[in-house]
């Protein structure tokens, strides 16, 4: 075998061997799964309304308050990791500001709370 193809060889087993893979785990469902589903498996979830009604049905505005509070504190967790990573440059100037950032988004948990936001009768 020629040196410069021996050089390829392990990029050629891996490439070999996630193909492999790959279709293992594209195959296996088809193999495995169960075929007989229950209604309740074909039920709705997470969402509370079934999938397969009018798509001009109105919805109930505890389903946007629930999104809305989900991005406004999955953001403050996303600006939580660049200003851990940068904390020792930003100085106490950035400590301040981050403290103050995570109070004025306590105090909306709060009130949102005490107003039974959160509440899901």
């Amino acid at each position: 075998m020629p040196e410069f193809l021996q050089e390829y060889l392990p990029i050629a087993i891996f490439i070999g061997v996630a193909g492999i893979v790959g279709l293992a785990l594209m195959v296996s469902p088809f193999v495995i799964a169960y075929r007989n589903p229950d209604p309740e498996k074909l039920s709705a979830y997470e969402c509370g309304f079934n999938a397969f009604d009018d798509a001009r049905m109105k919805f109930d505005v505890r389903f946007y308050l629930v999104s809305i509070l989900f991005i406004i504190f999955d953001l403050e967790v996303a600006f939580l990791f660049p200003w851990a990573v940068a904390f020792g440059e930003l100085g106490w100037f950035g400590f301040w500001s981050m403290m103050i950032f995570l109070a004025v988004l306590t105090v909306g948990f709060v009130y949102e709370w005490r107003k039974g936001a959160l509440e899901w009768d």
